[in-house]
């Protein structure tokens, strides 16, 4: 219920922000701002596991190929009474994975060429039970909305700077300029917070449920190691507007200055310590 709430005031501050996008243009503009925005409500909730997935390239994984992965997911979804999600690969070269779609009936997971690379199975079996446990915790579809509530934020500032460049004529006269340069400069710290407030405690939760669901702590944490170091070391294809999506910061490498005040992960190390100390084991 909590998560719907919130998916609900998500969709909600998405169409209000067409809406306000919309009236710098005037009445004119904001009758078309109607339109857009529900078409951008209904194609979030509707669509936004499809961005998620475009977004990383990835690849739909078919019966018989990649076994381990699918035996995996196999045991951890029995063991938690839940459908098989759709497995997905992407070609980013960064390990990572994430988990996305409406609900469990309507979910994937997936994971980077690079997680494949670098973690064994027993590590890639705690990333997988993590991602199953956002699954479980219904975090996905606010995870996705939030995603592409971001991407309209971004999306939307560079209407507006696009419009400061271009626009001319008698339109100048129903234009707010002020309004405009606040969305150029504000949109991207407002998607990045959006982000952050998220994401970071729906980590700690979903590395308490895998734990849980395999009864140990250590393939996750062993996981987690080799992940900060990953993303840290290799470039990766994601877009920063799913960021929040991935199990660990795909944009690690890349925060300079006043970037990490605004990063969507919880510190890795405190993860770390939380999967080893026995923490997950403790009552909620």
């Amino acid at each position: 219920m909590r998560n719907t709430f919130k998916t609900s005031v998500l969709l909600a501050g998405l169409a209000g922000l067409i809406l306000a996008i919309s009236s710098i243009w005037g009445p004119s503009g904001l009758s078309v701002g109607v339109v857009i925005a529900l078409v951008m409500v209904g194609g979030s909730y509707w669509f936004s596991d499809k961005l998620a997935i475009r977004s990383a390239r990835a690849v739909e994984v078919q019966p018989g190929q990649l076994p381990e992965y699918w035996s995996i997911m196999t045991e951890l979804t029995t063991t938690a009474n839940m459908p098989m999600p759709r497995l997905y690969v992407s070609p980013d070269p960064q390990p990572n994975a994430f988990a996305t779609g409406r609900n469990p009936q309507n979910a994937a997971v997936c994971v980077t060429e690079g997680l494949l690379h670098h973690l064994d199975w027993y590590e890639t079996r705690g990333v997988l039970a993590h991602e199953l446990a956002h699954i479980r915790n219904r975090d996905i579809l606010i995870g996705s909305v939030a995603a592409a509530v971001a991407t309209a934020i971004t999306f939307a500032a560079r209407m507006a700077q696009f419009a400061m460049i271009f626009g001319g004529g008698n339109r100048d006269r129903d234009r707010n300029p002020i309004g405009e340069l606040a969305m150029i400069f504000l949109a991207p710290v407002a998607a990045m917070l959006l982000q952050m407030a998220i994401s970071r405690s729906r980590e700690y939760q979903a590395d308490r449920t895998a734990a849980r669901l395999i009864g140990d702590g250590e393939p996750l944490a062993r996981a987690l190691e080799k992940l900060q170091a990953g993303t840290m070391a290799v470039a990766g294809i994601a877009d920063p507007n799913q960021a929040q999506m991935y199990i660990a910061n795909p944009l690690a490498g890349r925060q300079m200055g006043l970037k990490g005040l605004f990063t969507t992960h919880p510190p890795m190390e405190r993860r770390i310590e939380r999967l080893r100390n026995g923490s997950w084991q403790e009552a909620i």
